[in-house]
């Protein structure tokens, strides 16, 4: 079975109070609290603004060892330049985020819905960032499913992002790195935007067939909306982390 991590894209989220925040708990303190709930948090904030490398220091100092924080890639490369001349944003970037030292995961790269397919772009983009940075790419045009394009992402060891709506996968389940990485938009139950348990459940299964082995996965719940996301992500955190014999007795019930 996989090691996955499972969290949520953000955290800091006012409609979350009393839903997930209790309300003694300041706004101050919430990555601390949510940090004893989850073993890692997708850092939605950074593709609209890149915070200074002080700031992330400050948010390594505030979670517990093992904790890891992935971070969303600025809009500045993905939308704007739409990976034109890439070296100069990436650089930028990787030097603020290094404050989060050993807390660093995945840096998740996320296309915009119009941009038609360019594998060679791609790929220069990909070889702007050192080996031992993880990148997901997550596309969101249909042209990007061709071999040429899964060519580029397993060559460069990147993980192309697993990403579901309404409970169906809305990209291609390729494995094209030894670890992987996984988004939930939207859920397929009532109230809308919850995931039912046994969609989560398939999700578990796809997730453990894709990496049988001692692989790292991460996961990450984006449907923030009436607190949904972190109920959801509690629910795939124990079946993720549920003994394979365990598991599969919970899907015959």
């Amino acid at each position: 079975m996989p090691r996955v991590l499972v969290g949520t894209s953000g955290w800091q989220y006012r409609h979350w109070r009393a839903a997930f925040y209790p309300e003694g708990v300041p706004q101050r303190r919430w990555l601390e609290y949510y940090a004893e709930r989850f073993a890692t948090v997708e850092n939605n904030g950074t593709f609209y603004r890149l915070p200074a490398r002080d700031t992330f220091e400050q948010w390594r100092s505030r979670v517990p060892d093992g904790f890891v924080m992935a971070v969303k890639a600025s809009r500045y490369l993905s939308h704007y330049l739409r990976l034109r001349d890439p070296g100069e944003p990436v650089r930028r970037m990787l030097d603020a985020f290094d404050g989060l030292k050993e807390k660093l995961g995945p840096v998740l790269l996320q296309l915009p819905p119009g941009m038609a397919a360019d594998p060679v772009l791609l790929d220069h983009a990909l070889g702007q960032f050192p080996p031992g940075i993880r990148v997901a790419v997550e596309p969101r045009d249909a042209s990007w499913w061709t071999d040429d394009v899964r060519e580029v992402l397993t060559g460069r060891g990147a993980a192309l992002c697993w990403a579901d709506r309404a409970g169906a996968p809305a990209a291609p389940l390729w494995r094209t790195a030894d670890w992987g990485y996984v988004r939930f938009h939207e859920g397929d139950a009532e109230p809308w935007p919850r995931y039912s348990g046994g969609c989560l459940r398939e999700w578990a299964d796809r997730v453990a067939q894709a990496w049988p082995g001692p692989a790292l996965v991460y996961a990450y719940f984006n449907n923030d909306q009436e607190g949904a996301a972190p109920r959801d992500a509690a629910a795939f955190a124990r079946l993720t982390a549920a003994p394979p014999g365990l598991a599969a007795a919970r899907r015959r019930v």
